[in-house]
């Protein structure tokens, strides 16, 4: 696991995505991994909100991969790879939504922005003591959004995702993207205006431990329903 995911870390800032998956189409299944832990942090944090549990989220994710490793040949480059890989993983968590009777109303969502999945710098103790009950409160107030305005908050304000790339991601308008936004703040403002931004960009944080998880599973299933990957 150590040995494939440095070779991952190695080549991951120097292929790009429609490159790995070329390589990947051409018997390189082993590089499948760098688009993992390129978009795992991503995929990690829409999936999240759409069920609002861990687990389920990192389940989610793997059944993406898979469905995604699965259908990679149907991937044209009219998009971008980003976005076609975030789309899978959201109607993942969507149809287990529904499964789960949780589903209130989503139209599409999702996609993702390049990210490697790294382990984050432990903070310090005495910051950390600080936030924890902010962060608590950030938790529970972004948990109870409606699905649809959690959503675009967390691609908007988490991600980083501007109001074109969220509005092309849930493939609605971008007025839609502003409608929701706004009125996602404005029922967070009262707890947490006054700090939202690099505070809220901690929350769903998905460490190291979690992505090797994930990657792992991802592979296992892979390899199950495919055999053996090389590199």
């Amino acid at each position: 696991m150590i040995a494939r995911a440095e070779r991952a870390q190695a080549l991951t800032s120097t292929l790009s995505d429609d490159e790995v998956v070329d390589r990947v189409r051409a018997g390189e299944i082993g590089l499948f991994e760098i688009l993992m832990r390129r978009y795992n942090e991503r995929l990690y944090r829409v999936a999240r909100s759409i069920l609002r549990d861990e687990r389920e989220a990192e389940d989610v994710m793997q059944d993406a991969y898979v469905r995604a490793y699965a259908h990679l040949d149907q991937y044209r480059g009219e998009a971008r790879f980003s976005t076609w890989l975030t789309k899978i993983g959201v109607y993942e968590a969507m149809a287990r939504a529904r499964r789960r009777g949780r589903f209130v109303g989503l139209d599409h969502a999702a996609a993702a922005r390049p990210r490697e999945c790294i382990e984050r710098a432990a903070a310090n103790p005495e910051d950390e003591a600080g936030n924890r009950e902010l962060r608590a409160v950030l938790d529970e107030a972004i948990d109870a959004l409606p699905e649809s305005h959690r959503t675009v908050f967390v691609l908007r304000e988490l991600e980083g995702l501007d109001t074109a790339q969220t509005a092309e991601c849930l493939e609605i308008s971008p007025e839609s993207v502003r409608v929701r936004l706004h009125r996602a703040r404005a029922l967070l403002r009262r707890e947490v205006d006054r700090r939202i931004g690099a505070q809220t960009r901690d929350l769903y944080a998905f460490h190291l431990r979690r992505c090797d998880r994930v990657v792992e599973g991802a592979f296992a299933k892979i390899e199950r329903l495919y055999g053996p990957f090389r590199y």
